[in-house]
């Protein structure tokens, strides 16, 4: 009898993206309660080396650190957020820089619009408030 031999097929495996090794969100460092992080400081605490901060700043218009004496950049705590998000769409998620430039787009636009109805619902209730304040006083 003729043993069979059985082919395994297995998927190339990606280059630069093995998403086992990679680190969740939930295993970054805590971000220190400070107002401004040098590069430096904002690599550790975003797992990722300068050198991908500087060109992610490049490609990420949300991503824009404030510039000072001799063009030394400091990042404030929401920008480590997003540093973090921009990681994460990128490595976790398998996002390219184009879809990723698009989800943080989306998810602004989403945020400014239910920021819109949040006010709209404010101011509403403050004027029922005052209207329910003016009946009380005038009883």
């Amino acid at each position: 009898m003729q043993e069979q031999q059985q082919l395994v097929l297995t998927p190339p495996r990606q280059q630069g993206l093995d998403r086992s090794s990679k680190k969740n969100l939930q295993d970054f460092p805590q971000i220190p309660d400070k107002l401004y992080f040098t590069i430096g400081e904002a690599s550790s605490l975003c797992l990722v080396k300068p050198h991908v901060l500087r060109y992610w700043e490049q490609e990420f218009p949300q991503l824009s650190p404030s510039k000072r004496r001799g063009k030394r950049r400091y990042y404030q705590r929401d920008e480590i957020i997003l540093i973090r998000r921009i990681k994460n769409l990128l490595y976790e998620q398998g996002f390219t820089i184009d879809g990723a430039r698009s989800k943080l787009r989306d998810n602004s636009a989403k945020k400014s619009e239910e920021f819109v109805d949040s006010s709209k619902l404010l101011k509403n209730t403050i004027s029922q408030l005052t209207n329910i304040l003016n009946e009380l006083e005038r009883g």
